[in-house]
């Protein structure tokens, strides 16, 4: 991680084709320094952060103030510092009898902020919570009273935590977890403080403004999805093919127990919807045979999607692998205890992101904690079955090679389509698509739960959720459309969406076929559409114009009147 001068020289380079994201940053502390190295993180991670900061100590004057310079900003992200400090300031001025109801009335003011906020923008917002500030008044007592501030911090952050867990929109950046990981002595300089009121040091900034601008991107989409793993001395300690089965380490002694612990954070991934691939050089039969057979492996065959296990180099084993995948490289993770193979890889594919992984394998699991590598910014019922998606889709890639005339493959899987409004059961799952979906993407809107479900209710909005089976199973819900009323004649077709697990499938003239006479039934004589580039959606550049849609002034427009229905092998459930 670079240091804090890195940061500020950031500053310096061109932003022009980063991602804008338009931030508000509120403290109640000193924030010049954080918001340099904000920016400077973001430039590193592919965002250009603009950010408009408060004056010191506004945050309820600016938020509670509807004609103030944070409303007429237009923040698409909203920041909020409420420190440890100052909430200690408070609370030695309270009453004794009053020390218990301090978490409340703080959770009170997050409340009041948060609503007034949602008021008056459609901005998500990051909310620090709070380090622990140990005052010692009671020592270890500290656990057992109500009074303590120490027991007041705890029950703060496990409000913090229950309010956004229902709380569309609202996020927190665990400060806390900072301290823990990093120290008190790194976090906290207590002269900085005393001279300047400012809460973090100097030291502690880089990695207050990673967490900070890796929230920021979950919600924009950039995010790891995949971890991929050698498996000799990665996983396991040895080499299979020289020590044999019984010999390599697992299980609960000795450096085994090393191994064992981090496939067991593996399977966690896996488990919350982490694709898993194996990446080894190696006689596949003989690797296998620990999945199989070992008593102590945790993986097995059904957590991982995808098996790249001969001897071809790992920069082809990894093409293929994110051939069958279809996703970026940069939202991909490849473990390899080998530093010849992480050299290799990082020269050949530069956009994944390739741990160091230190040389004592008891190290491994702290080394991955620390790297932070897999936020997210939503969770959905879906995410725990997703291994099982990508590996229905390496059999459909394998039949694949069986046919010389597509048409005749997509004929065999026999795919059917639901189609559906947003309704309460498949939003959760449409908010996830519209913040995760890169690559096949025309407009790349973000939309919460809670703004989806007020679309819904809108008269001047018509949407659509579109699942896919086929005869290898259900791809679950893979494509998203949103349609907005503009005049008596025209739909514009605000979000157009599609999981890029189904490309090549036809879908995208189902979804038009759909469309087409959703509008035609409604009296509706074009549909409207745009595509705003990004760096990641230039697959779909030219997907209006192989529609058959005319451009003009940057939108493009289809008449609904003669339209010819498009060739599909998908028919409507």
């Amino acid at each position: 991680m670079k240091i804090f001068s890195e940061l500020k020289k950031n500053l310096k380079n061109d932003f022009s084709n980063l991602t804008p994201v338009k931030v508000a940053l509120l403290g109640d502390n000193p924030t010049q320094l954080l918001t340099i190295a904000l920016r400077g993180t973001g430039y590193d991670m592919g965002f250009d952060l603009q950010i408009w900061e408060a004056g010191f100590a506004q945050i309820e004057r600016q938020v509670f103030d509807q004609a103030s310079e944070f409303y007429a900003y237009q923040p698409d992200v909203v920041i909020i510092f409420h420190s440890s400090h100052h909430l200690l300031q408070k609370y030695n001025k309270l009453n004794p009898e009053d020390y218990s109801s301090l978490a409340e009335e703080r959770l009170k003011q997050v409340e009041n902020l948060t609503a007034a906020i949602n008021s008056g923008l459609t901005a998500k917002i990051i909310h620090y919570n709070f380090p622990e500030i140990n005052d010692g008044v009671f020592g270890s007592y500290a656990n057992k009273t109500q009074s303590s501030f120490l027991f007041q911090t705890r029950k703060l952050n496990y409000g913090l935590m229950e309010y956004a867990m229902n709380k569309a929109g609202f996020y927190i950046c665990d400060l806390a977890a900072v301290q823990i990981q990093c120290g008190k002595a790194t976090l906290f300089h207590p002269s900085v403080y005393i001279n300047t009121g400012m809460v973090l040091s100097i030291d502690i900034l880089p990695e207050v403004a990673a967490r900070t601008v890796e929230v920021i991107a979950g919600m924009y989409g950039k995010f790891k999805k995949c971890l991929v793993f050698d498996l000799d001395n990665t996983i396991w300690g040895g080499v299979i093919g020289d020590d044999g089965i019984e010999n390599i380490q697992l299980g609960g002694l000795g450096i085994g127990k090393a191994f064992t612990e981090l496939q067991h954070w593996l399977k966690k991934l896996k488990n919350r919807g982490i694709i898993l691939a194996a990446c080894s050089k190696n006689t596949e039969a003989i690797a296998m045979e620990a999945f199989d057979q070992h008593p102590d492996m945790v993986l097995k065959v059904e957590d991982v999607a995808v098996f790249a296990i001969n001897w071809d180099n790992k920069v082809d084993n990894l093409l293929h692998i994110q051939s069958i995948l279809n996703i970026g490289f940069d939202s991909m993770v490849f473990l390899d205890d080998n530093p010849f193979e992480r050299d290799m890889v990082r020269q050949n594919i530069p956009e994944i992101t390739v741990p160091e992984l230190p040389s004592d394998p008891a190290d491994y699991l702290e080394y991955l904690y620390s790297l932070n590598l897999f936020e997210t910014a939503s969770l959905s019922n879906e995410d725990a079955g997703r291994t099982k998606l990508y590996q229905t889709e390496s059999k459909r890639t394998a039949e694949k090679q069986s046919f010389v005339n597509e048409d005749d493959f997509l004929k065999s899987l026999n795919m059917v389509s639901v189609v559906e409004p947003f309704t309460n059961f498949n939003i959760p799952r449409v908010a996830q698509l519209t913040q995760r979906s890169n690559q096949f993407n025309l407009r790349t809107v973000r939309y919460t739960e809670a703004e989806l479900k007020k679309l819904a209710k809108s008269e001047q909005v018509f949407s659509f959720s579109f699942g896919l089976e086929d005869k290898f199973g259900d791809n679950a819900l893979i494509a998203v459309a949103i349609l907005k009323k503009e005049n008596d004649d025209t739909l514009f077709i605000d979000t157009w969406l599609m999981s890029c697990r189904v490309l090549k499938r036809g879908m995208e003239n189902f979804v038009l076929n759909e469309l087409i006479d959703a509008a035609a039934k409604i009296g509706i004589k074009y549909l409207k559409g745009e595509y705003l580039p990004t760096v990641k959606n230039g697959i779909v550049k030219e997907h209006y114009a192989n529609l058959g849609f005319t451009e003009q002034d940057g939108y493009w427009t289809i008449p609904v009147d003669g339209y010819q229905t498009k060739k599909t092998f998908i028919s409507r459930k």
